[in-house]
C-alpha cells in the first residue's frame, strides 16, 4: 500500500525526531520472520527503550539527512528493520539477542558515534554491559580500597587482641595466687 505525500512526510517527521533523540541506529535484515517473532522482538524493543520500525528506505535516508546516521544512507537497502535507542548500547543489545535464537533476522550495519558499523561492530557494541551494571562495577572498585583497608584494620585490631589478652591475663593470675 502506497502513502499519499502527507502520510511520508509525517513518516518522515517522526523518525527524524527519533533519530535527533537516539545514540545508536541498527539495522537489520528480516526476510523470513514470522509475525509471532516480529512481535516477540517489538516487545523485548520497547520493554528496553528501542523504537523499531520498518520503514520504506528512500524515507529512512530522507529521515536520517543531516544526522549522525547519515553515514549508513548506503547501507539502507532491501527489507530492513530500523532499530533507534537513546540509551547506547540497547539497540544493539536488543538485535543481537534477537538474532543469536532467529537466524532469519541478519544484522547489516549500525551507526553510533557518527561512524558506521559493520556486523561485528554491532555485536561489540551489544556485548558492553548496561549502564547499571557499568555504574555497580565503578562503585565497585571505588569501595574496593576502603574496604580493603578495613579488612587490614580489622585484622591488626584482632592481632593486637590477642597479643594484649594473655599478657592481661598474668597480672590477674598472680594477684590471685599472692
Amino acid at each position: 500500500m502506497s502513502l499519499n505525500r502527507s502520510e511520508k512526510e509525517a513518516v518522515i517527521s517522526e523518525v527524524t525526531s527519533l533519530a535527533a533523540k537516539a545514540q545508536t541506529l541498527v539495522m537489520a535484515e528480516y526476510r523470513g520472520i514470522t509475525v509471532a517473532n516480529m512481535d516477540k522482538l517489538r516487545v523485548t524493543a520497547r520493554s528496553n527503550g528501542v523504537s523499531l520500525s520498518v520503514l520504506k528506505n528512500t524515507l529512512a535516508r530522507r529521515a536520517v539527512a543531516g544526522s549522525s546516521f547519515e553515514v549508513a544512507a548506503d547501507q539502507m537497502t532491501g527489507p530492513l528493520i530500523y532499530g533507534f535507542s537513546e540509551d547506547a548500547v540497547a539497540a544493539a543489545k536488543v538485535v543481537a539477542e534477537f538474532a543469536k535464537t532467529n537466524d532469519k533476522l541478519v544484522i547489516r550495519a549500525g551507526v553510533y558515534g557518527g561512524k558506521v558499523l559493520d556486523v561485528e561492530g554491532v555485536k561489540q557494541l551489544a556485548s558492553i554491559p548496561s549502564k547499571e551494571v557499568l555504574l555497580a562495577q565503578l562503585c565497585g572498585l571505588l569501595m574496593s580500597p576502603m574496604s580493603r583497608t578495613a579488612v587490614v584494620l580489622g585484622a591488626l585490631a584482632a592481632k593486637k587482641g590477642e597479643g594484649t589478652a594473655p599478657a592481661a591475663q598474668a597480672p590477674a593470675e598472680e594477684a590471685a595466687a599472692a
